[in-house]
């Protein structure tokens, strides 16, 4: 408990917990490389739950003019030293959960899971960078990753924050 004390102080929980606010922004969507398909206004909430274990992003977007929304829990295993997410929306990922992990970092973090069905004969990758470039500005990206290992970015989320009177 010591060390979970630690990192809500001065570690990654800290670092997790520097993300909860409420935020405005815009998704950009890419299903070729340097192809756009989609960009579409989002708005996002990140809080912390479980006391600041972990931190929940419940968003709300669309995709070619359909609605679409999604959850996304972040966290540090601090027995691993590891992040960890589990993500779900209502576009992406159909009725599946993915879940990624990636290694400690300093200011930003990336996850990285795989998704894949029966009908394809090998698993993709997907990598989701999350960046806190600013107090007020947030970048979330995620990369397709070929079973061949090529990546291409497929979403780019750019929040900024709200700031409530």
């Amino acid at each position: 408990m010591e060390k979970f004390e630690t990192s809500k102080s001065s570690g990654e929980h800290k670092q997790l917990a520097s993300l909860v606010g409420k935020w405005t922004g815009i998704t950009k969507v890419w299903f070729e490389p340097d192809v756009l398909a989609d960009e579409s206004p989002a708005s996002g909430t990140i809080s912390l739950i479980l006391d600041g274990r972990f931190v929940l992003h419940e968003y709300k977007g669309s995709m070619s003019g359909k609605a679409l929304e999604g959850l996304a829990i972040f966290g540090y295993d601090l027995q691993n030293n590891k992040f960890q997410s589990a993500w779900i929306d209502s576009f992406h990922m159909g009725t599946g959960i993915m879940f990624s992990e990636g290694p400690h970092q300093e200011k930003s973090f990336a996850v990285t899971g795989s998704y894949g069905s029966r009908e394809m004969s090998e698993r993709w990758g997907w990598r989701t960078e999350i960046d806190l470039r600013s107090e007020d500005e947030l970048y979330i990206t995620m990369f397709n990753i070929s079973p061949s290992g090529e990546e291409a970015k497929a979403t780019e989320t750019v929040y900024k924050r709200i700031l409530e009177a």
